[in-house]
């Protein structure tokens, strides 16, 4: 059957909207060839104009959208329509006052014809929202997608939901727009490659936005290469220009390369807007990459460039951006100590700025005070900055989503705790040492009730890990789509049932005994301090070898790896030398500045984020000493208190060598033990367990997943525990012991914040977590662990409990307790 111009029209539309660019053009070229009608020529026109569009080709699409006006007869409905695409044209080159002008006209000429109603007021809304104009822009998409609801096309109505998130992303609103966007994903993922990989690049925004960068930048960059194979030049480039911007913070050398490319795509395609908010990110980088002194060979940015970049944005009425790159050179300017002509010295932040724009212009103020040596207004320009953070960051209670926020305040933090350590005033040091610390522990999370949603894609997960070739079992396709999912659920199920006051250096002071001392070490660009706290005492204390500690750092982990296999023969004494140098270099460097203060009493320790991983009590100066690590005095202090015994419990993972030994030996201690042996303790059943007893002690291999640490694991019969599973659970142990290499460890996000398995327990409720950071031998594991659980039986707190079971047995281990461990 021959189909008529018209049949073949709509099957090209629908194509156009499923994002099948080839198959569209096809169709409607053989709806143009079988008909001489004007108003179906033009339309036909329309449509194949925005496929020029897509593809980057502006010029060609206008020529086309005006030629087609021109022709006699035309309705004024097929008018509309062609103003709607000269709209888009103009929203695609930037020219935001033209796109609304045109898309007015349309709208206004189209009438109740909702079929191009629906893309024309997508299309103004992303105008308005490009122009900051987040109320109409809203608006808009909930027209549109009554419009798409109306004519059953459920590909334009799910793009007009995830639009409807992209507003909420500009508003501040992590949560809901990741819902939407997640809502509309399933359905424009399954029409074409082209509509995924849309959807990746908005949601990478999000996770820009949340601190997420890393998974941010892998969405970006699988965006672009789709983008690429179907010469999408403009969302090529879009894709490569919001890749430079979630860069900025963490590679300024490749955010400056591939902001210049997007650039010079833009430019290719007549999106001078475009070009010049690439520009403006790539002098952004150029700045952080003088700023921090590197050798690059890149030339640094004139004021000149400032001047020109920054009156282009205003020019495109691109305000929030151009405020960022002002702001960024004024803050190079007082970092650097280098001067800036008065009539550009002024701090301007345009009106609705973002959160982002606001606290880099605290930065600029907080550098400006400190150059000028007032360091007590540039703590308090900091934590007003600050503050602001806190009161967006405390809206949520995800400890993924708190903990990864905290990026956007890590150049305040700098500033604050710089000027802190400046004034030698311990209450002024430990104040910025807690603030920062704080910071993604302020929340209280409320528990939600179970979602059969998130278990059915955890188990999911479980499996493909299990049959993962690779350590990088996250990039395949299922599991980052399920990651993603869960992540989503995370974020908008955990609420927050109140806030965790800070606690002050006087409070601190009240709470130690004459046997008790407590130590936080501060990290700063350039060096480290401690803070020694007593009940009578508190100093500020440099650490004047840390670049020696450092450089011992460096093979520590690698060292402690191969004494944990190789314990016999010539090789085994090799390895242990050089690992008891490195530990000794590390006590001498880091401890023996402050033991003069701490004396031997018992220490909470709070390590700075550069420490992560080190086993405190195989230093030397730590040999017999109790203690615990904590995240902050003010988790240390509010996790204290007794609550009423449950019963102990055990759960032995598949192919642990000596682990029904281990459990077998610590469950003596304890009347009544519950026992899940290899077969029976599955997540389920281990997670049950979890929820009914006061001590928990797992055996299993463990893997600590650096890319995303809540999808850290502990592996169980049918699977791995996650850190996503106990941010789930209603009730969680007093004391954990988790005898599996590897989960005591935590990643490092953004200079301050960890969080891994044992900080996953400790937020969900749980007071002492007793780890390693790294491999343990069997053997060593469970003569250890043995005696611990014997001290934990008799009364002793958890930190009591693993020292004495250290002098008891001689085997000096990197196992170490965290959290409130006495």
């Amino acid at each position: 059957m021959t189909l008529t111009a018209d049949e073949l029209y709509r099957r090209g539309r629908a194509q156009l909207n499923a994002g099948r660019n080839a198959a569209a053009r096809h169709e409607l070229l053989r709806a143009r060839a079988r008909t001489e009608d004007p108003n179906l020529r033009a339309r036909i026109a329309g449509s194949i104009a925005a496929i020029t569009i897509r593809q980057g080709d502006r010029a060609s699409a206008e020529a086309v959208c005006l030629e087609a006006l021109r022709l006699p007869g035309l309705s004024v409905t097929t008018a509309a329509m062609l103003y709607g695409q000269l709209g888009l044209v103009a929203l695609e080159r930037g020219d935001l006052p033209r796109a609304v002008t045109m898309l007015d006209r349309g709208i206004a000429g189209i009438g109740d014809e909702v079929a191009h109603r629906g893309p024309m007021l997508l299309n103004r809304s992303v105008a308005h929202m490009q122009a900051g104009r987040l109320a109409p822009a809203i608006a808009d998409l909930d027209r549109a997608v009554l419009d798409y609801a109306a004519t059953g096309d459920e590909i334009s109505r799910a793009m007009a939901v995830h639009n409807r998130g992209y507003a909420a992303l500009l508003a501040g609103e992590l949560v809901p727009a990741l819902e939407k966007m997640g809502e509309a994903q399933a359905v424009l993922s399954a029409a074409s490659a082209v509509n995924a990989a849309i959807c990746d690049r908005d949601r990478a925004e999000v996770l820009r936005d949340a601190g997420l960068t890393r998974d941010a930048e892998r969405t970006l960059e699988r965006a672009i290469r789709v983008f690429g194979a179907h010469r999408m030049r403009q969302a090529r480039a879009e894709a490569e220009f919001h890749l430079a911007r979630s860069l900025l913070s963490h590679e300024p050398e490749r955010a400056a390369a591939i902001s210049a490319a997007a650039a010079r795509r833009f430019r290719a395609v007549g999106s001078e807007s475009w070009a010049v908010r690439a520009e403006a990110v790539r002098l952004r980088a150029l700045l952080t990459v003088e700023t921090e002194g590197r050798p690059t060979g890149l030339r640094a940015p004139s004021d000149a460039d400032i001047d020109r970049v920054e009156a282009q944005l205003q020019h495109h009425r691109l305000r929030g951006e151009a405020s960022s790159l002002r702001l960024a050179w004024q803050r190079h300017h007082a970092q650097t100590g280098s001067a800036v002509p008065v009539v550009q010295a002024r701090i301007r932040v345009s009106p609705g700025a973002g959160l982002q724009v606001r606290l880099l212009a605290q930065e600029v103020r907080a550098a400006r005070a400190a150059a000028a040596g007032d360091d007590a207004g540039a703590r308090r320009i900091a934590a007003a900055g600050l503050d602001e953070l806190a009161a967006w960051q405390a809206s949520f209670g995800s400890l993924d989503l708190a903990t990864a926020l905290v990026m956007h305040g890590t150049g305040l933090l700098y500033a604050g705790l710089e000027a802190a350590v400046r004034s030698r005033r311990p209450a002024v040091v430990f104040e910025w040492s807690e603030r920062a610390r704080h910071l993604s522990q302020q929340t209280v999370p409320l528990r939600p009730p179970p979602d059969p949603g998130l278990a059915a894609d955890l188990a999911e997960l479980r499996m493909l890990r299990s049959e993962a070739a690779s350590g990088d079992w996250l990039a395949q396709p299922r599991a980052a789509e399920l990651s993603e999912r869960v992540r989503q659920r995370e974020w908008s199920s955990i609420g927050r049932a109140g806030g965790r006051e800070r606690a002050a250096l006087d409070e601190l002071q009240v709470a130690l005994d004459d046997d008790s001392a407590f130590v936080a070490y501060a990290y700063q660009r350039d060096g480290l301090v401690a803070i020694a706290v007593t009940a009578d005492d508190a100093r500020v204390i440099d650490v004047p070898r840390w670049p020696e500690a450092r450089r011992a750092m460096a093979g520590l982990r690698a060292d402690l790896d191969v004494a944990a296999t190789v314990r016999d023969g010539p090789m085994g004494s090799v390895v242990r030398r050089a690992l008891d140098e490195r530990l000794m270099i590390l006590s001498e460097t880091l401890l023996t500045p402050v033991l003069p203060v701490v004396g031997d009493r018992r220490l909470a320790l709070a390590a700075a984020a550069i420490l992560n991983g080190l086993p405190w009590g195989m230093l030397p100066g730590m040999r017999g000493r109790v203690f615990t690590l904590t995240d902050s005095a003010t988790q240390w202090l509010r996790a204290r208190g007794e609550a009423p015994f449950r019963g102990a419990g055990f759960a032995v993972g598949p192919r642990v060598v000596r682990g029904a030994e281990e459990v077998a030996r610590a469950a003596t201690a304890w009347p009544g033990a519950q026992v899940l042996g290899p077969d029976a303790a599955t997540v389920g059943a281990t997670t049950e367990l979890s929820t009914r007893v006061s001590v928990l002690h797992v055996a299993a291999h463990g893997r600590h997943a650096d890319g995303n640490p809540m999808f850290s694991g502990l592996e169980l019969a049918d699977g791995a525990l996650f850190g996503y599973d106990i941010d789930q659970m209603g009730r969680v142990p007093d004391t954990v012991v988790l005898s599996a290499c590897e989960v005591g460890r935590s990643s490092v996000r953004w200079g301050w914040e960890a969080i891994g398995m044992t900080r996953v327990w400790l937020h969900a409720g749980t007071r002492a977590v007793i780890a390693s950071p790294v491999i343990v031998a069997d053997d060593d594991a469970c003569e250890l662990l043995g005696a611990v659980h014997a001290g934990l039986a008799a009364g002793l707190a958890p930190a009591h409990a693993l020292a004495r079971a250290t002098e008891q047995t001689g085997v000096v281990s990197p196992f170490q307790t965290h959290g409130s461990g006495f």
